[in-house]
C-alpha cells in the first residue's frame, strides 16, 4: 500500500495507465471490430479516459472504495495479512472505477440517450467488469504493486543510508 502522496501517485498513474489502456483497447475493438483504425482509435480515446479515470481514483472511487473496505469489511484477522487488504481494495475499485468508466464510455460514444440507455449501461458495465476485475488481481495490481514496492525498498535504503552516514 501506498504511505505517502508521492507513492499514491506513482501507484495510481501505473494501475490507471495499464488498466485505462487495456480496457480502452478491449471496448474500442468490441465496439468496432479489428480494422485499419483500431490503433489510432485506441490511441484516440486513451488521453481522455486516462485523465477522467485518474481524477475519479485519486478523488472519488479510492477514497470510498479505501473508506467502505476499512469500515465495514476489513478485520483484525486481514489486517494481519497486507495482501488481504490489498486484494479487498482492489476489488471494490474494480467495481467503483468499471461504474463510473462504463458510463464515461457510453456517454463519449454518445450512448446516453433512448430507451435503450440502462440495457446498453448493464451490457457495457458486465461486460467491462468480466475483464477488469481479472486484469486487476493477475496482472496490473501485482506489476503496481511490485513497482511500488521497489520503491519503498530504495526509499527506506537511502533513509537507512542517511542515518548511516550520520553515525
Amino acid at each position: 500500500m501506498p504511505r505517502n502522496w508521492k507513492e499514491e501517485v506513482v501507484f495510481t498513474a501505473i494501475m490507471a495507465g495499464l488498466m485505462v489502456f487495456v480496457m480502452t483497447a478491449y471496448n474500442v475493438t468490441m465496439a468496432q471490430g479489428f480494422s485499419n483504425g483500431l490503433v489510432l482509435a485506441i490511441l484516440g480515446g486513451y488521453p481522455l479516459g486516462l485523465l477522467v479515470a485518474i481524477i475519479l481514483d485519486l478523488l472519488v472511487v479510492g477514497p470510498i472504495a479505501k473508506g467502505l473496505a476499512f469500515k465495514y469489511i476489513i478485520n483484525d484477522y486481514m489486517r494481519k495479512r497486507t495482501v488481504l487488504i490489498g486484494i479487498t481494495i482492489s476489488v471494490l475499485m474494480v467495481l467503483g472505477m468499471v461504474t463510473c468508466m462504463s458510463l464515461f464510455g457510453i456517454a463519449v460514444e454518445g450512448e446516453l440517450s433512448g430507451a435503450h440507455v440502462l440495457a446498453t449501461y448493464g451490457h457495457t458495465w458486465l461486460f467491462n467488469l468480466i475483464v477488469a476485475l481479472p486484469l486487476q488481481l493477475l496482472i496490473v495490481g501485482p506489476i503496481a504493486r511490485a513497482v511500488l514496492g521497489k520503491m519503498q525498498a530504495a526509499t527506506a535504503k537511502r533513509e537507512a543510508d542517511a542515518v548511516t552516514e550520520k553515525d
